[in-house]
């Protein structure tokens, strides 16, 4: 068999494998989407209910803003991009999500504080003293204003992002943080990670707004970056505001699946930067190292908590497998793989993503099981809760969808050449 001949069946092997892995996951989208429709509106209050049962059955009514949020940017973000959620059920769900927060979300109106959890009806419940329901919320007024061209929502997210920048970059007294004489500065990952899939969200094809928070971007992506510690062989969940490595268990806490999504951001964001010497400096300390780390060797699957030094995390649930680093760590391998074309990336995006459909998937009920023992067992049956609903299964599987259909698009088969025309006299 010729060279020739030999790459181009390896090119249709390859084309036949991510054809079968865009229906899987096409799929799979379909059925998620389908028990968070079916089983998760509140038609009387508005909102969602996410904490739900294997079956789907509500076992609390509790109201988390985090999770409102998301579910509105995810419907809305399904009904713009996918002509087969276009249709009017789901961005009336969005809608009356997108109403119900407006109405209620923040705690003591016109202040942008908002909650953590509310009732059923809406009235607060608890506050966290971060920036987290105001960054799902402000996700989702901007997905709303972009999916109904309601001027209000745009000005919502707006005005909420401003906010936000202000808590975090000036002052962040607002929160309610007490400041501890024996407290260090600590700078979590989440911070600048999330700041920078804002200035992401608000700015996608707005020049006036990726103008005003380009600044904010790259500052976002050098915070991130500090985050890279001990020589460039560890990423570290929690650093010093200049960013410095901590002592004790904080200092050398690691969190594979947030390394991971951290990866994904940057990776995006240098690609729009057009900064191939940073995409190529994230591939390998956000998406290589903590995968290599952070795999399980002995039963598959990403460890939710590390430490550093190899003393036993202590989190109670350092080893259990989570749902979300397994979404986040498709999205980071596919996403790399479809900017470099490294085949590295494919053959871990395909590690990862057998895991997670043969041990987070719900054949019977649908949806995803949030939370597996170390040895890839279900632990909790629930399939939502306080912080898994409607967002990180169908996010990674929508963006793996669009993704691996432009994959497919350039593998498009040649087109076989035409016949040459027959010569005069040839008959």
């Amino acid at each position: 068999m010729s060279k020739a001949l030999r790459a181009q069946q390896d090119m249709e092997k390859e084309r036949e494998t991510l054809q079968a892995w865009k229906e899987r996951v096409g799929q799979e989208l379909d059925r998620v989407v389908a028990f968070w429709m079916e089983h998760s509106h509140d038609q009387e209050h508005g909102g969602f209910f996410t904490c739900l049962g294997r079956d789907g059955q509500v076992y609390d009514d509790l109201k988390y803003v985090w999770l409102q949020g998301r579910q509105v940017w995810m419907y809305c973000r399904l009904y713009r991009t996918f002509e087969r959620f276009h249709h009017a059920q789901l961005l009336d769900a969005a809608k009356s999500g997108g109403e119900f927060l407006l109405r209620y979300a923040r705690v003591a109106p016109p202040g942008k504080k908002c909650a953590f959890v509310l009732t059923r009806d809406g009235r607060p419940v608890k506050v966290q003293r971060t920036i987290f329901s105001e960054c799902f919320y402000t996700m989702a007024m901007d997905e709303l204003w972009r999916t109904t061209g309601e001027a209000r929502y745009q000005m919502e997210a707006v005005e909420m992002m401003d906010q936000i920048v202000h808590w975090v970059r000036e002052d962040a007294s607002e929160l309610g943080r007490p400041q501890l004489q024996g407290a260090p500065a600590v700078e979590p990952m989440a911070v600048p990670m999330m700041l920078l899939n804002l200035v992401e969200q608000l700015g996608e094809a707005d020049e006036e707004l990726a103008g005003k928070y380009a600044e904010l971007g790259d500052w976002c992506a050098r915070r991130i970056l500090q985050h890279v510690q001990r020589d460039g062989q560890a990423v570290l969940e929690n650093v010093s505001e200049d960013g410095k490595e901590l002592s004790g268990c904080l200092g050398r806490q690691q969190n594979p699946g947030h390394a991971l999504e951290a990866g994904w951001f940057l990776l995006r964001h240098s690609i729009r930067k057009g900064d191939p010497e940073l995409r190529a400096h994230v591939v390998d300390k956000f998406l290589l190292l903590p995968f290599h780390s952070g795999w399980d060797p002995d039963h598959g699957g990403l460890f939710y908590f590390q430490d550093a030094d190899d003393f036993c995390p202590t989190q109670l649930e350092w080893a259990m497998k989570l749902w979300w680093p397994h979404s986040e760590a498709m999205i980071a391998f596919l996403m790399g793989y479809s900017d470099s074309g490294d085949p590295e990336l494919l053959r871990l995006f395909y590690q990862v993503a057998e895991y997670t459909f043969c041990q987070f998937r719900d054949p019977e009920y649908g949806e995803w099981f949030g939370y597996l023992n170390r040895e890839g067992k279900v632990a909790l049956t629930i399939k939502g809760g306080p912080f898994k609903g409607c967002f990180h299964v169908p996010r990674c599987l929508a963006m793996c969808e669009e993704m691996l259909g432009a994959l497919l698009s350039r593998r498009a088969p040649a087109p076989a050449p035409a016949p040459a025309p027959a010569r005069r006299g040839a008959e």
